[in-house]
């Protein structure tokens, strides 16, 4: 019959499973986590990070998705990104409104290209830059937030956008192509 609560705790052995056999049960069970999974999160989370500070950068256009803000104007770059640039971000090579612009341009690009998963370990490496330029050149203290973009984008970089993603059926179709 009946299986006792007792028994359905019970091992193959018959004995109840130790705290460290459940804790490798726990494990196996989380190293199943579909890397696609991952992967769509990462890119997911590391492209909010980098719209909504694009957003910053610009008026006029708005698109925010979570708290339903539209504004769907033609971009203009803020003066706010604009006096940022020329007066605390300071970076070497380029004028303050080159950067300002290019960082507003690749804020806003790279991020739907991640979403996308589209070109997704060149977004994820120019980003990965970006931050490497913001860690370095601009907030030299926020390693421990520049740290956790610097692993999601390494991580994209290395591994890919995972299967959900317009890579991979781009290269699915490749593949199938070449194959013929």
């Amino acid at each position: 019959g009946t299986i006792s609560r007792s028994n359905a705790a019970r091992d193959e052995t018959g004995t109840d499973p130790s705290p460290l056999q459940h804790y490798k049960n726990l494990l196996a069970w989380l190293e199943q986590t579909p890397y696609w999974l991952l992967a769509l999160l990462g890119r997911f989370s590391i492209a909010a990070v980098f719209w909504k500070s694009g957003q910053t950068k610009v008026e006029n256009f708005s698109l925010d998705l979570v708290s339903a803000e539209f504004q769907l104007g033609w971009p203009r770059l803020a003066d706010s990104a604009l006096f940022l640039f020329e007066h605390e971000y300071q970076l070497p090579l380029l004028t303050a409104h080159a950067a300002a612009s290019l960082a507003a341009l690749a804020e806003h690009l790279l991020p739907v290209l991640l979403l996308l998963g589209l070109a997704t370990r060149l977004s994820a490496l120019a980003l990965l830059g970006m931050t490497l330029t913001i860690q370095l050149l601009v907030y030299p203290d926020a390693y421990p937030t520049h740290g956790v973009w610097a692993t999601v984008l390494l991580l994209l970089v290395a591994k890919g956008p995972g299967a959900v993603a317009l890579d991979r059926l781009i290269s699915q179709r490749f593949s199938a192509a070449s194959a013929r």
